[in-house]
């Protein structure tokens, strides 16, 4: 068929004058970012099981039979427990996972008595997928889940300051700063989109959220790499001029990216089903900002702080002019 394949219907060759809106994008962010750190401490971060604590069992069936999932959570849900967590394991003698074994975890709702609500669950999962034998019944308290939660993010405050260590190292400061602010803003409004949709936050959520670092990470790495190649093959070049070159010419590669990567997860949210519903959503924004901080966050911060070029001085480049200018 003539004309396939249709990616050859997007232009090979873009002209776009990003620094151009790139105040109005700056106001945006921030008013975003600020509402987002607000919500998370009202109304706050939806805990799920891994934070907020709660009580798991083991449940199986005969060797040979399976445990329909669906039935369990069905069951387990419509005793009003909040976060209900079921999911397929391997079992215990065997060490086969076929279907006859899965583990459950559920919130205790604060003042009911665990014991009772264990009971109740006991018997609306045998009422609903008949006889099964419960095993490895425990209770984890708030406190183990408090520190489960700063553990998770200690991990993201980690995960985000080597990702400042190894621009520094590649680039120069000035790169570093701008993706450290690409990597926050991403992260910060990805946990807004949480409290604004109510997703539950747990491990798997932090797990989407270092997925969204990663991803950034890797954009803004491609971004500024053809800018510092860019920086020393137009010397002259203002360097307005040179960032709206370099976010042209990766522009392609970045939507490209996004777009497969988003496509892929949107398939997952669909039929991936209840447990990893969350953590697509999530990911999902995550590459969307992800791409959007690669051209309005961390590139025009390197035009606000300015490079050197070689032997060349620093360029003087002042804030208030960004966004002001138009091409020549």
């Amino acid at each position: 068929m003539r004309g396939w394949p249709l990616i050859r219907l997007l232009p090979q060759k873009t002209n776009f004058q990003f620094v151009k809106y790139a105040r109005y994008a700056a106001v945006l962010s921030v008013v975003l970012c600020v509402a987002a750190i607000v919500s998370c401490f009202y109304p706050g971060l939806n805990m799920g099981i891994d934070f907020r604590g709660g009580a798991s069992m083991e449940v199986s069936k005969p060797a040979g039979q399976v445990i329909e999932l669906e039935r369990v959570r069905s069951a387990a849900n419509g005793l009003d427990l909040g976060d209900v967590q079921v999911q397929g394991i391997a079992r215990r003698d065997t060490n086969v996972e076929d279907g006859s074994t899965a583990i459950l975890r559920f919130q205790v709702p604060e003042g009911r008595d665990q014991t009772a609500v264990v009971n109740q669950v006991e018997n609306a999962i045998t009422g609903a997928v008949g006889e099964v034998t419960y095993s490895g019944v425990s209770v984890v308290g708030s406190k183990v889940s408090g520190e489960l939660f700063q553990s998770g993010l200690m991990a993201l405050g980690v995960a985000i300051l080597l990702m400042f260590a190894y621009i520094w190292f590649r680039f120069e400061p000035q790169f570093g700063f701008g993706a450290i602010a690409g990597l926050l803003h991403d992260v910060i409004l990805t946990f807004g989109l949480i409290v604004l949709f109510k997703l539950e936050f747990s491990l798997t959520m932090v797990a989407a959220i270092l997925t969204v670092i990663g991803y950034s990470m890797n954009d803004t790495v491609v971004v500024f790499d053809r800018l510092r190649e860019n920086l020393r093959k137009y010397k002259t070049m203002p360097l307005r001029e040179v960032i709206d070159l370099s976010l042209n010419e990766t522009l392609s590669r970045t939507v490209i990216t996004g777009i497969t990567a988003v496509m892929v997860l949107a398939a997952l949210a669909v039929f991936g089903g209840e447990a990893l519903f969350g953590f697509s959503i999530a990911l999902m924004f995550g590459i969307i900002v992800g791409t959007y901080s690669s051209i309005y966050v961390g590139a025009p911060i390197i035009l606000l702080w300015g490079v050197k070029r070689g032997n060349r001085d620093k360029e003087d480049l002042k804030p208030v002019k960004l966004g002001m200018a138009s091409r020549p």
